[in-house]
This record gives C-alpha cells, sequence and structure tokens, in this order.
C-alpha cells in the first residue's frame, strides 16, 4: 500500500482553480479513461463551487493510495479554521476516482501546475469523450435494430452521454469562470500598481488628490470626498463640512465602513445603514491612515454595489494614497522650514558711501533644493565692506544649518582683518574638520572707500560679471580655489580687479544661470547680455529695478530646480542717499 497526500487551502476561485488542477494533473498521469476521469473532475468542481458559495477558507486534501494492481485517488474537503481542519460536512461521502497506475510516493509527473494548464488539459479529456461519443453513435447506427430490442442497454447508453455532455458544459463553464477571474484580477492589480506610482510621484498634497479623483472617477465611484485632518490637533482642515456616519464611524474605529440597504459583507469592512447623502447607492468610507489617521476617503459606488475585490483594491488604494499624502505635508512642511530658516539668516544690505547694494534670493519651486544660497554684506572696523556670495552642497534644513554656520564663521573670520583669501583658505578648514559630508562654494570681494581696486577670492564658485563704466562687461574668469571642505588641503590666492566709479560687479549662484539641459555657459553668457543691456543712469537711480531686470532673462519660466541668489554691487562718486 502507498500513500501520498496533497493538501490545498481553498478561499477563492483562483484557489479552486488551482487544487482542481492539481487533481487533473493526478488522474491524467495515472492514466484515468477519460470518462472517470471527466466524472470525477465534474463531481469535484460542484463541491468547490459549493465551498465557495458558503464562504470562509477550506481544506482539501488529495490522497492517493492502494495496491501495486489498483490504485485510486481520495478526495476530501472539509472547513479550515483558525489553522485547524473542521471534520467533514455531513452528506459528503469521500470522492474517489481509479487510478490504473499509481504514482510512486511523492511523484506526480505530469500533473498541470496551473489553471490555464488545467484548462487546455481539459480540451484532451473532451476531445476523448467525443471521440467516445462518436463510436457510440456509429454503433447505435450499426445496431439499431439490436437496441431496439434491448431498451435497457438504450437507457443506459443515453445515460452515459448525458453524464459526459453534463462534464463538457461544466468543463467549458468553469473555462470560462477561470478566465473571467484571472482577468478581473489582473485588471485590478495593474490598475492599483498605475495609480499608486501617479499618486506617490507628486510631493503636493493638491496635486495627490487631484490624481486620485482623476483615477477613481467614474469608473470607481461617481463621487470622491477627502475627509482631512489637522496635522497636530487631528481636527478637520478648511471650512466644515457635513459628513457621512460611515465617514466619522470610519475616522473613530480606523476601519472600512460601507453604508448600503443590503450589507456588502465586504472583506474587513463594516456594514451600516444607507448613508442620507446617498440613500440609492452603496457608499464606502476608507481611513486614510499611515502612523497615524490622516483622514477619511468616502467613494459612491458607480453601481448597485462594490464587489469584494474591487473594495480590496480601493482599500489598498486609500492606504497608499494616506502614505503619499502623508509623504507631501511633511514634504511641505520641511521645505517652509528651510525656506523660513535660510530668509532669517539673509543679511539686510548696509548702507555704504560711494557704494549701492542690492540683493535677491529666489527659493526653488521644485524639489527639495532650499536652504544652501546665501550672501551677505557687512562693513569692517576700517570702512571697507566684505560682499559674500554662496552656495551648500545639499539641501533642507542641514544645508540651511551649515550655511548659517559658514556665515558666522566667515564674519567671525573678518574681524580679524583677513584677506578675501585668507578668510577662504580658514573657512575650508574648519568646513572639513566640522562637516566632512558636505562642500560649498563661496566668493568674497573687499570694497575700499575710494580705492578703485576690488581685491576677490573664489572658492569653486560660479565667476562674478563686471560692467565697467563705458558699458562693456567682463568675466572674472581667473581660475578659482577648490571648493570648501574637499578633503586637501588648500590655501586661496586673492586677485584684483579694477572697479572705478560707475561700475558694477555682479555675484550670484549657479541656480541663477545653470540648466540640467544647456550646463552653466549659456546662462552667464545671458547674464553678460543681461547686464550690458543696463545703463550707469538706471544702475544709479534704481539698484534694485536693475536687479529685477537681470533676474527677468534668465528667470523667464516660473520653474526653478535650484535656490538663487543675486548680489549686485555698483560704484558711485557720491554718497548712497
Amino acid at each position: 500500500m502507498t500513500d501520498d497526500t496533497d493538501v490545498w487551502k481553498i478561499a477563492s476561485a483562483a484557489d479552486a482553480a488551482r487544487a482542481r488542477a492539481a487533481a487533473a494533473g493526478i488522474v491524467v498521469a495515472a492514466g484515468t479513461p477519460a470518462l472517470d476521469r471527466a466524472r470525477f473532475l465534474t463531481s469535484l468542481s460542484a463541491r468547490l463551487r459549493n465551498c465557495l458559495d458558503q464562504g470562509g477558507t477550506w481544506e482539501l486534501r488529495l490522497l492517493t493510495g492502494g495496491t501495486e494492481h489498483e490504485g485510486r485517488l481520495d478526495v476530501r474537503l472539509r472547513p479550515f479554521d483558525g489553522g485547524t481542519a473542521q471534520n467533514d460536512p455531513a452528506g459528503e461521502p469521500v470522492l474517489s476516482c481509479p487510478l490504473p497506475n499509481l504514482p510512486a510516493p511523492g511523484g506526480r509527473a505530469g500533473r498541470p501546475t496551473s489553471p490555464s494548464r488545467a484548462l487546455l488539459s481539459a480540451d484532451e479529456d473532451t476531445a476523448a469523450v467525443l471521440r467516445l461519443l462518436d463510436e457510440q453513435e456509429r454503433l447505435v447506427q450499426l445496431h439499431r435494430e439490436e437496441l431496439h430490442q434491448t431498451n435497457q442497454g438504450v437507457l443506459a447508453l443515453h445515460s452515459d452521454l448525458e453524464a459526459a455532455a453534463l462534464a463538457q458544459r461544466e468543463l467549458l463553464e468553469a473555462e470560462r469562470s477561470a478566465r473571467a477571474e484571472v482577468e478581473r484580477a489582473r485588471r485590478l492589480l495593474n490598475f492599483l500598481a498605475d495609480a499608486s506610482a501617479a499618486i506617490t510621484s507628486s510631493l503636493s498634497p493638491t496635486e495627490v488628490l487631484r490624481r486620485l479623483t482623476d483615477l477613481l472617477v467614474p469608473e470607481y465611484a461617481v463621487r470622491l470626498d477627502v475627509w482631512l485632518f489637522d496635522e497636530e490637533q487631528g481636527e478637520e482642515e478648511g471650512p466644515v463640512q457635513e459628513h457621512s456616519r460611515a465617514a466619522v464611524v470610519a475616522a473613530r474605529t480606523g476601519r472600512p465602513q460601507h453604508a448600503a440597504a443590503h450589507p456588502g459583507n465586504l472583506p474587513g469592512t463594516d456594514d451600516l445603514p444607507p448613508a442620507a447623502m446617498s440613500p440609492d447607492r452603496p457608499l464606502l468610507a476608507i481611513p486614510l491612515i499611515t502612523h497615524r489617521l490622516l483622514g477619511v476617503l468616502t467613494l459612491i459606488a458607480p453601481g448597485p454595489r462594490f464587489d469584494a475585490d474591487t473594495c480590496l483594491m480601493l482599500v489598498e488604494l486609500g492606504r497608499r494614497a494616506g502614505v503619499a499624502l502623508d509623504n507631501a505635508r511633511r514634504y511641505e512642511q520641511h521645505r517652509d522650514t528651510a525656506e523660513a530658516l535660510q530668509r532669517a539668516q539673509l543679511t539686510e544690505l548696509p548702507d555704504p558711501d560711494g557704494l549701492l547694494l542690492a540683493a535677491r534670493y529666489l527659493p526653488a519651486t521644485q524639489g527639495m533644493n532650499i536652504g544652501g544660497d546665501w550672501y551677505d554684506a557687512f562693513l569692517q572696523p576700517d570702512g571697507s565692506l566684505l560682499a559674500v556670495i554662496g552656495d551648500v552642497t545639499g539641501h533642507g534644513m542641514h544645508a540651511a544649518v551649515v550655511m548659517g554656520q559658514l556665515r558666522t564663521a566667515l564674519r567671525a573670520y573678518a574681524v580679524e582683518d583677513n584677506s578675501p583669501a585668507e578668510i577662504l583658505t580658514r573657512l575650508h578648514r574648519m568646513l572639513r574638520h566640522l562637516q566632512p559630508q558636505l562642500y560649498a562654494t563661496a566668493m568674497i570681494a573687499r570694497f575700499r572707500p575710494g580705492d578703485p581696486e576690488v581685491v576677490w577670492a573664489s572658492a569653486g564658485h560660479p565667476p562674478a560679471v563686471v560692467r565697467d563704466a563705458d558699458g562693456s562687461v567682463r568675466i572674472l574668469d581667473d581660475a578659482p580655489g577648490v571648493m570648501l571642505g574637499i578633503p586637501i588641503a588648500f590655501t586661496y590666492a586673492d586677485h584684483v580687479t579694477r572697479l572705478p566709479a560707475g561700475s558694477s560687479l555682479v555675484l550670484y549662484t549657479d541656480g541663477l544661470v545653470e540648466r540640467r539641459a544647456h550646463g552653466i555657459d549659456p546662462g552667464i553668457e545671458r547674464l553678460r547680455q543681461a547686464l550690458a543691456g543696463l545703463s550707469t543712469p538706471e544702475l544709479e537711480q534704481d539698484l534694485d529695478a536693475a536687479a529685477e531686470a537681470l533676474l527677468k532673462p534668465l528667470m523667464h519660466d516660473s520653474e526653478r530646480d535650484d535656490d538663487v541668489c543675486l548680489l549686485l554691487c555698483h560704484t558711485v562718486t557720491y554718497p548712497a542717499s
């Protein structure tokens, strides 16, 4: 006697199709006659459908056994609850099928491994039955006279034919059902994947909600409402609105709620009476939960009901929408905080004699590229003025904090009357030790009253642009030193350029001139042309307007990938008023 057992858990039509495929594989491999196979598999399909109609999880055991001369396949199907199979239901005897060639223990060669292959194998059984039908019809034609005399045999033959036809119809129906189930599951999974990618690719809460609405209406809901809570107090954002009882219960319990005239019996969902806002159509309220409850998504069904598979997909999409909204909110908070810290550390420009100053700071509009750019301008005890521009690599809060540290250290080093190059050398040494993972670029220019020469030094920063009094424009393209913080020892050098009365010096960060698709050189050329287009009266009458005129041709689009800082210095022959 040999025994071999397969155990299957049945909780869905797909599970039932796979289990039936396994049973079909065994009887095919064992050489069971087509008619016996058809009868056996038909009975098994009927029992599986009965289990699915009753709901819950079932355990199906396929037991092969017998002697070397005669084998059989026994099928036992019983409820499965909490990890334990229950007793066989009353009135359901063991389902058996003869196995002419008993498989070796543990061996199931030739068994279909998927519902799709099982459906194709079923065509072979159907073909065998059809061949049997053809043979029987031929015998009927040849022996009509004899069959008239043996009515009992005719009745038996018709009974067999009817059973074969029924088996064929059931096999075809099972094939259609399995195909429909597989296609529906594939469609829902594809939609969930595409919808998840769409909503998680945005860091704007408003855009996340807009995309969610576009995805779900009208195919999965005729109406969609999102009730969001205040992050700190858990209260509703925006104007107070009336919400369905289902939404309120979902918010209170954290469980999806289904409100309709008849129970939906949807998985993981509680049933409530119909909602006043949708008395004729079912309503589904899904809590948006991450590490906390963000709000509730309410959907009104496009038809008479929400089916179980669609409900599962919508609940999972609601969970992913909650994650996307939470990420978008945190992003906006972090971005706003970084920008506030950035602006708080920007300098109020001094008003020195003989020099006009104007500055602009524009935060990035895309991504988290905020917090690293800064400008500064301050007077020294000897009356000279230091103009500074800088950019810390990295973005966000950390970059804004490091920027503040560099700004403070630079002012401290400048008190000792160090030259621009000496200040940069000390900043480089400090950053290497305190922030070894961050780098920065910077440029410092020193203006002395009455001195037409400006001393400057650069640490890997984009070159300054100079407009001379005669209107000609040049680039200070002397080789800059290395970026601040690069892990090498480096001593920066001072450079000198003439900047007599009526001249202008433009310091800026790379966000003004650099674009991903074009690099930095075309942007510097546009800045040069914009500066050349300004006249000396325009510069001396309204330097702020001149700064805006420089920005306009370079910031023609409203979307920026990086911060922008601009510091415009203009020398005059009279004290600034």
